[in-house]
């Protein structure tokens, strides 16, 4: 096998601007756990698949390897502070946000470009992670445009877009 500096990969993947989510599950007990995530991607219109892959170094990796339901929630332009929270607070992430308190289902934040809320597919062995794959059992989309990230920076769709007609238009 192949070895890399796993700092020069990392680099490297980080020039491919991806979205910015946030996956969330409930554990057996109820409580909602929660990680910020660029891994998310669409699979099939039919039936309506989705993946994430979650990491084995996530304190809440045991819940999302065992999940029924997830939620992967798209952030929107302007929340950064909730994906940071996701990425790195260690202590109660989901009292630093509004998000909907529904005990049946996986947790779905306010304010949102858009959510999905999922039942497991499949659950694939994926080296340090694994590939969560989800049939989407709903969804919303609303108005505001999705908050990206490239090189370890976030981006906005909507600067991107105003310096583009600017350009474009003067």
């Amino acid at each position: 096998m192949t070895q890399f500096d796993p700092k020069a990969l990392r680099q490297a993947f980080s020039v491919f601007p991806t979205g910015v989510t946030i996956v969330t599950a409930r554990a057996d007990d109820g409580t909602p756990v929660g990680f910020t995530a660029n891994s998310f991607t669409s699979v099939s219109l039919d039936p309506p698949l989705l993946l994430v892959c979650p990491g084995r170094y996530l304190s809440s990796f045991p819940v999302f390897e065992t999940c029924s339901r997830f939620a992967v929630n798209v952030l929107a332009d302007g929340q950064e502070a909730l994906s940071d929270t996701f990425a790195r607070f260690g202590g109660d992430r989901f009292a630093q946000a509004a998000w909907t308190d529904d005990p049946d289902l996986p947790p779905v934040f306010h304010g949102v470009a858009a959510h999905f809320l999922c039942t497991t597919h499949q659950i694939i062995p994926a080296g340090d992670h694994v590939v969560l794959m989800g049939e989407v059992e709903a969804f919303e989309r609303s108005e505001r445009l999705g908050l990206g990230f490239a090189e370890q920076n976030y981006f906005s769709l909507g600067s991107v877009n105003a310096a583009e007609r600017e350009r474009h238009y003067g």
